[in-house]
């Protein structure tokens, strides 16, 4: 078992050796969009383990247990040759007793960091990306897609006009904001951050996504938040009313919606619904930009007591709802290139004929074809003639041409012919003309 200070001494030079590795890393210029990602991926595994073994070092020097002092006490006091030979004496036995223990320095272990970076292999894979996502080239959103236009009420776009606008949450209607929305989208941002932690590994996006709802909890009861404004989430919203009142500014105005619609609307609030036209109206426009809770309590009905209480458990579900908007505005953002290029590369494709798709894919995965042809060998054991299409040809077919007979011309020098064809048409040949 290694001691302290020898825990200590490669904890250092481990340190001291990631570093320089890093710096190397970084100076690498990188021409292909495969190896830039790779590069960041090999960057952040340097960089979790060069503060792992900080957080190795402050235990020790710490020094919590007192086992470090110890040890230093043992090596400076006046028994330190004892010590020496003591320890000596442990490596030798452990070595007796497992000679066949190979102990590989950490130079190696660098030394080949060092060829995978000076030498990135094509076929090298740090991290895994679909077909559609070309190495983290561009997006792939079928699935957040499909979810989207499946939502009830929503209006159904095509697939390019989508990846324009599923950072746009104020076209929405609030009232189409229901459970299927919900789990479009927890669908979105899982994707959006998986996504961008395997293209950006070195990015802080949890920090990022913190700051974005840190910043949230005043906009949001300020009504600054897209869609989600003092008018469009007051006492109304809060309750499934679909009464906009936005669109009145006075109270003569709501008025005009006559009795029946505003008892139903005062019902839904849990306000006092009688009164004449007028009175409605007016108890009714004081809910205007207003929570449940800030209204005065003689304007409720004493059957609906509890009315509060699920206006601010609806606050803050919606809340939650503009959280994740913002998250995901916040991360539409940090890829705004990648999305350009993934609307270029769906309407390529989509001008594209059938056989020019056949033809890109049939690019894409040459290298993987050739390697495959160089290994396929096709099973012949009667050694028939390969046909166009790289394979022998059936044995029957063989026989009707009489491929099976052989046929030898002294003039050409005992040439020999497969079949009466192949016979009949070297006599019109150079080499039996002459």
């Amino acid at each position: 078992m290694e001691s302290l200070l020898e825990q200590q001494r490669r904890y250092h030079e481990e340190r001291e050796r990631i570093m320089d590795a890093l710096v190397q890393e970084r100076l690498m210029t990188r021409s292909q969009h495969k190896e830039t990602i790779n590069s960041e991926h090999r960057q952040k595994v340097m960089l979790e383990r060069y503060d792992q073994c900080t957080n190795y070092l402050r235990e020790i020097y710490e020094d919590k247990d007192g086992e470090r002092k110890k040890e230093v006490q043992a090596l400076s006091g006046p028994n330190e040759f004892a010590e020496f030979y003591s320890r000596l004496k442990g490596i030798k036995d452990f070595h007796r007793r497992h000679p066949g223990e190979i102990s590989v320095p950490m130079s190696i272990e660098f030394e080949e960091m060092k060829k995978m970076r000076e030498n990135p292999n094509d076929d090298q894979t740090m991290v895994a990306f679909s077909d559609e996502e070309g190495y983290g080239k561009y997006l792939d959103l079928h699935a957040c897609y499909d979810k989207y236009i499946n939502i009830k009420g929503i209006d159904r776009v095509d697939y390019i006009t989508f990846i324009q606008r599923f950072d746009k949450f104020a076209d929405i209607p609030k009232d189409k904001k229901n459970a299927d929305y919900k789990s479009y989208l927890s669908t979105l941002t899982d994707y959006l951050y998986s996504f961008i932690t395997r293209t950006k590994p070195l990015l802080d996006l949890d920090g990022e996504l913190a700051e974005v709802l840190a910043d949230l909890d005043g906009r949001f009861e300020r009504g600054e938040c897209p869609g989600w404004g003092r008018e469009q989430h007051g006492a109304m919203a809060h309750t499934g009313a679909h009464l906009d009142l936005s669109a009145f500014s006075t109270s003569e105005e709501l008025a005009s919606l006559g009795l029946d619609r505003l008892k139903s609307g005062l019902m839904a609030l849990g306000l006092k619904c009688g009164g004449t036209l007028q009175e409605r109206a007016d108890r009714l426009f004081m809910t205007k930009g207003k929570d449940v809770s800030e209204l005065p309590a003689h304007l409720f009905a004493k059957s609906k007591p509890g009315a509060a209480k699920g206006g601010k458990a609806d606050n803050a579900k919606q809340k939650e709802t503009a959280g994740s908007e913002a998250q995901i505005v916040r991360m539409a953002e940090l890829i705004g290139d990648v999305r350009s290029d993934t609307i270029e590369n769906v309407e390529r494709k989509q001008a594209r004929t059938e056989g020019e798709r056949q033809e890109s894919d049939g690019e894409m995965s040459e290298d993987e074809e050739e390697e495959e042809n160089d290994d396929d060998i096709p099973y012949n054991p009667k050694n028939l003639p390969l046909g166009w299409d790289g394979k022998p040809i059936p044995y029957w077919l063989y026989k009707l041409h009489g491929l099976n007979i052989s046929y030898s011309c002294e003039i050409c020098g005992n040439q020999t012919y497969k079949g009466p064809k192949a016979f009949q048409r070297h006599f019109a040949e150079w080499r039996h003309a002459h």
